[in-house]
């Protein structure tokens, strides 16, 4: 099992920036990615931005030039720098991992919130 804590969410003002970090922690054998969810009120979960074991990224249309993913794989850490944050950036942000031997299983964080109000 792996279990993953994220830190970092809270209140920001429009055009302000987060950090947000997610350890996993528990019985890790290979990590294959990295990702952050988000979801706001009353709508669908979606991807945020994904980074594999070896670096690749991926991100949302609506994050990019706005976010960075990166990852310490000494730490299994994964960070999001959040800037020039909307307030459609509001929702409560998810960690995502795939781990395992031979082949990946996926787990959750228990979510964090981001909220971007005056």
């Amino acid at each position: 099992q792996v279990q993953l804590v994220e830190s970092g969410g809270g209140l920001v003002q429009p055009g302000g920036s987060l950090r947000l970090s997610c350890v996993a922690s528990g019985s890790i054998f290979s990590i294959y990615f990295m990702a952050w969810y988000r979801q706001a009120l009353g709508k669908e979960r979606e991807l945020v931005a994904r980074i594999n074991s070896g670096g690749s990224t991926n991100y949302a249309d609506f994050v990019k030039g706005r976010f960075t993913i990166s990852r310490d794989n000494s730490k299994n850490t994964v960070y999001l720098q959040m800037n020039s944050l909307k307030p459609e950036d509001t929702a409560v942000y998810y960690c995502n991992v795939a781990e395992g031997r031979f082949g990946p299983n996926y787990y959750w964080g228990q979510g964090t919130q981001v909220t971007v109000s005056s």
